[in-house]
């Protein structure tokens, strides 16, 4: 089955979606290098700012390739803002950190899933999950953020005006607005994913739960009960709650003003513990 259209997976087209990274950059001498990287790789649309150390990137490209290509000139990139603007306000961005039972931290299925509203139509959702197994797994939002009792608790697909179950490919809109269809695991158990989707909104998912479950979601088309509620896909993998993330412009911080660590080397020290604040 082709991936979901308007992903990297299908090699299509993908709207263009503002991100910013704060970038230890020190001189005109970085800015140019990080301008001329960007270029080679046909990413015109950049806006530099030595002084607050921002680099603001219009692009269809991931954020995870995006941060490889800043920090390939020997710098270090840190997402601090995405998500488009309508009438000087931005529209909203959102993240969610996936782990077995909802719990990050435990070993064994984990992810990131960033939510990029662009337009007040039009949202931008990439991710990057491991420790699957290769193949196709469902990919949803669900009504709850409980994860009290893991996965289980967070309730049934998002849909709140009352569809029924169906896919986000081809543009469908009469489905769930959580559907969002399968993503795609390679041989080492990775899947990197972006997709643009007209229905889900991220204002409408702050505080809900995304699941990636353990099967293939069969999109509504089978021919049990399951597949018209979720797509028989099984249980839930790994799952994770959805929380509101800075847009652009929305991200000063610079250092944890709790224990004087940068923002560059809070990616790489321990959140706590021995570590964290030795140079």
């Amino acid at each position: 089955m082709p991936g979901i259209p308007g992903t990297e997976q299908d090699g299509s087209t993908n709207m263009a979606a503002t991100v910013e990274f704060s970038v230890n950059m020190t001189c005109n001498n970085c800015e140019q290098k990080i301008k001329n990287v960007l270029m080679e790789r046909g990413i015109n649309d950049v806006k530099i700012n030595l002084e607050t150390q921002s680099v603001q990137v219009i692009s269809n490209k991931s954020t995870d390739e995006l941060k490889s290509f800043i920090e390939s000139t020997g710098k270090v990139a840190v997402l601090v803002g995405q998500g488009g603007v309508a009438g000087g306000k931005s529209l909203g961005a959102a993240v969610a950190m996936l782990g077995k039972d909802g719990d990050y931290f435990t070993p064994g299925t984990q992810g990131v899933i960033r939510f990029n509203q662009i337009s007040k139509t039009s949202c931008v959702i990439e991710g990057t999950i491991d420790g699957l197994s290769p193949g196709e797994h469902g990919l949803a939002v669900h009504e709850t953020g409980d994860v009290s009792r893991g996965c289980g608790t967070l309730g049934d697909h998002f849909n709140p005006r009352n569809a029924r179950h169906g896919s986000p490919e081809n543009g469908e809109t009469d489905r769930h607005a959580g559907d969002l269809g399968n993503i795609t695991a390679d041989h080492n158990g990775r899947a990197s994913f972006r997709l643009v989707d007209n229905v889900l909104k991220v204002w409408d998912i702050i505080g809900r739960g995304i699941v990636v479950s353990e099967n293939k979601d069969d999109l509504g088309l089978g021919s049990s009960l399951l597949s018209k509620i979720n797509g028989n896909c099984g249980s839930g993998l790994a799952c994770g709650i959805i929380a509101r993330s800075a847009g652009i412009g929305e991200n000063t911080k610079k250092i944890c003003q709790c224990d004087g660590v940068t923002i560059w080397d809070e990616r790489i020290k321990p959140l706590v513990g021995p570590g964290r604040r030795e140079n």
